[in-house]
C-alpha cells in the first residue's frame, strides 16, 4: 500500500512493516524474559512473555496478508488483547499486587464472544470500536499501575505513564476512522492509512515501555540491595551505619530551616535477664516486638534505627516538648505490647532518653546527651524518659536550656517527663 503526497511518493507497505514489528515484539519479549529469570522478577517475566504472544499476534496477521489462514478468523486479535492484559498484570506484579486471572484474559474472552455475533466478522468499524476501547482500556489501567511506584520522584514516573498514555489515546482515535468507515468510505483505504500510522507507533511504544519496564527493574533491584545494605537482618529498622548517615542528612537540613532537632535513645531494661530466663529466641522476638511498636508511633518525618543489641535511637525534627510527647507515646506503648511476648509473661519495658539542640552542634553531640539521660532513666527506676536540652532552646514550656560549661563538665539532667514508677534493681 502507498501513502501519497504532494509532490512526492512515499511508499510504505504494510507487509513489510509487519514482518518488521513481529521481529521487534520478538526481540524485545526475550530480552525481558531472560532479564526477568537473570533477575528473578517475575514482572519483566510476565512484560515479556507478553510481548512474544504480541509478535505472534502480527505474525499471524502478516501471514494472513499473504493470503495464509494461520489461524481462525478473530485470534490473531483475541492474541493481541491477550498481549495487553498480561502487561496490565505485569505491571500489577511490580507492586507485588495478585495477578486477577479473569480480568487480564476477559478481553480476548469478550472478543472471541463478539465473533459469534452475528454481523460481527463483517463489519469492520465494530471491530474497530470493540477492539480499540478494550485495548485502550488495558493500556491506561497499566498506566496507572505504573503510577502507583510512590517510591519514585513524580518526575522518574511521568515518562513511564506518558508514553502508555499516548499509546491508549492512538487506539481511542481509531474511533472516529470506524464513524468515517461507517459512513461510507473506502475501507481498504482507510485501513491501510490507519495501518501506515498504527504500526511504527506500535513499535515505538514497544520499545519505549520495554526501556521503562527494564529502568524500574534496575532501580527496584538497586533498591533492594540497597535496603539489604541498610537494614537490620532481625529487626527490619534501619542499621547503625545506615540511622547514622540519615541522621547527618537531617541534621543539615534543619541547620538550614533553623529549625529544632532533638535525638532519642532508647534501650530495652534488663534485656539481659529476658534473655537469661526465656531464651534468645524470646530475646529476638522482645527486639522485633519493639521494632513494631516503634514503627507504628514514630511520625514519617523521624528517623529510627537499631544501634545495636537492646538499643534503639530515633532523630525527630522538632523541640524536646514533642520529642518527649512521641518517646512517651512509644515507651507507653511497649509497655502494653511488651507484657506478654511469644505467649509468655515478659512485662518487658524501655528506658528514653532525650536530647534537644541546635543541629549545628551535630548528631555525635546530641547522642551523647541523650546517653546521658537514659543513664539517669536506668538509675532513677527504668521504664521511663529522662531529657536533657543542649545549646539554644528551641522549645517554649516547662523544658529550660542547660548551658554547656566552659571545662566541658556534663550539664544538669532536666526531671523526668513521665516516668512509670519502678523499683529501681540493682
Amino acid at each position: 500500500m502507498q501513502a501519497v503526497y504532494q509532490g512526492s511518493m512515499i511508499t510504505l507497505d504494510t507487509t513489510t512493516l509487519f514482518v518488521v514489528a513481529t521481529c521487534v515484539m520478538a526481540l524485545l519479549g526475550l530480552i525481558l524474559v531472560f532479564a526477568g529469570k537473570r533477575e528473578g522478577i517475575r514482572a519483566l517475566g510476565w512484560w515479556g512473555a507478553a510481548y512474544l504472544v504480541a509478535g505472534l499476534s502480527v505474525a499471524i496477521w502478516t501471514a494472513q496478508d499473504f493470503g495464509s489462514q494461520a489461524a481462525p478468523t478473530g485470534v490473531a486479535n483475541a492474541m493481541l488483547l491477550t498481549a495487553c492484559g498480561m502487561m496490565w498484570s505485569a505491571a500489577r506484579l511490580f507492586h507485588g499486587r495478585k495477578t486477577p486471572w479473569l480480568a487480564t484474559f476477559s478481553g480476548p474472552a469478550i472478543w472471541l464472544l463478539a465473533y459469534a455475533l452475528p454481523g460481527f466478522d463483517e463489519s469492520i468499524a465494530e471491530r474497530i470500536v470493540v477492539g480499540s476501547l478494550m485495548i485502550a482500556t488495558f493500556v491506561f489501567l497499566t498506566a496507572g499501575e505504573l503510577w502507583r511506584e510512590r517510591r519514585q520522584p513524580k518526575g522518574h514516573r511521568l515518562p513511564a505513564i506518558v508514553v502508555p498514555m499516548i499509546h491508549g489515546l492512538m487506539f481511542l482515535l481509531a474511533i472516529p476512522v470506524a464513524a468515517a468507515l461507517s459512513g461510507g468510505y473506502d475501507s481498504i483505504a482507510f485501513v491501510g492509512a490507519w495501518g501506515t500510522i498504527f504500526i511504527p507507533e506500535m513499535m515505538l511504544y514497544a520499545v519505549a515501555a520495554a526501556f521503562f519496564v527494564l529502568v524500574l527493574a534496575n532501580e527496584r533491584v538497586v533498591r533492594v540491595h540497597r535496603t539489604a545494605a541498610s537494614t537490620d537482618a532481625l529487626t527490619g529498622l534501619l542499621n547503625r551505619r545506615a540511622l547514622c548517615e540519615g541522621a547527618q542528612q537531617l541534621f543539615s537540613q534543619q541547620a538550614r530551616k533553623g529549625e529544632p532537632i532533638s535525638v532519642l535513645i532508647f534501650d530495652l531494661d534488663r534485656f539481659k535477664s529476658i534473655n537469661d530466663k526465656h531464651g534468645h529466641a524470646l530475646g529476638d522476638e522482645a527486639l522485633r516486638t519493639f521494632a513494631s511498636t516503634i514503627r507504628t508511633n514514630m511520625r514519617a518525618t523521624d528517623l529510627f534505627g537499631r544501634l545495636g543489641g537492646e538499643e534503639f535511637a530515633a532523630v525527630v525534627p522538632a523541640t524536646l516538648t514533642e520529642a518527649v510527647s512521641i518517646a512517651e507515646r512509644v515507651r507507653c506503648a511497649f509497655e502494653a505490647s511488651g507484657l506478654e511476648i511469644g505467649g509468655r509473661l515478659v512485662n518487658a519495658t524501655v528506658s528514653v532518653g532525650a536530647a534537644s539542640g541546635h543541629p549545628a552542634r551535630g548528631f555525635d553531640a546530641l547522642l551523647a546527651r541523650a546517653d546521658a539521660a537514659l543513664y539517669r532513666a536506668k538509675a532513677d527506676g527504668r521504664n521511663r524518659t529522662e531529657t536533657m536540652e543542649a545549646g539554644p532552646s528551641f522549645g517554649a514550656g516547662t523544658f529550660a536550656a542547660q548551658p554547656v560549661t566552659a571545662a566541658g563538665e556534663a550539664p544538669t539532667l532536666l526531671p523526668a517527663f513521665v516516668a512509670a514508677p519502678q523499683a529501681t534493681a540493682a
